[in-house]
């Protein structure tokens, strides 16, 4: 069965029909349970709370982005042609912009987050990070929806919209770190 596209939409890889069906099902199953227990075991578990249903949407989300790859993996190996790329980029653009509101809302925790020294050790430049990082992920999430009128440049528009949304607040926490202690 068909297991893997290329950036073009295009089918390069294959599992066997086992491995195919239960891999990803799999996968969800392990996930959804690891974020039953990250709340649980985190230092600062009573944060968690703060932005709980921020969180529980993330799981939502996720798990339903997983559901929707397997489904588009289910209809192509039933032989019915299109082009996956085309039916992925909404998803991750979604998934983006749900990231993105989700950092505006995210306390400090261990888990989830932009969690580098600085962040941890700041309330403020954790809560600033945070803001910058929600309006990047959300732009990265309308950039890479651009992606799909855009097919000749799409594995770079989401390349570079993922790398800026997820370095650019690690470089950005140093920064306000430094000018914290200043």
């Amino acid at each position: 069965m068909i297991s893997h596209w290329n950036a073009a939409g295009q089918a390069n890889g294959y599992m066997t029909k086992c491995w195919a069906l239960y891999l990803m099902p799999s996968i969800s199953v392990l996930m959804y349970l690891l974020f039953l227990l990250l709340p649980k075991i985190d230092p600062m578990k009573k944060n968690f709370e703060k932005f709980r249903l921020w969180f529980d949407g993330l799981v939502l989300v996720i798990v339903t982005f997983l559901f929707y790859i397997y489904l588009l993996s289910l209809v192509a190996n039933l032989g019915y042609p299109f082009n996956m790329t085309t039916m992925v980029l909404p998803a991750i653009g979604l998934l983006f912009i749900y990231l993105g509101y989700m950092m505006e809302h995210v306390k400090k925790n261990w888990f989830v987050g932009i969690r580098t020294p600085w962040t941890l050790s700041s309330d403020v430049v954790w809560n600033k990070t945070h803001m910058l990082a929600g309006k990047l992920f959300k732009m990265a999430g309308v950039f890479i929806l651009c992606g799909i009128f855009l097919q000749r440049l799409v594995i770079w528009i989401v390349l570079f919209s993922v790398f800026w949304a997820a370095i650019y607040p690690v470089i950005y926490s140093y920064f306000e770190f430094k000018k914290l202690k200043k």
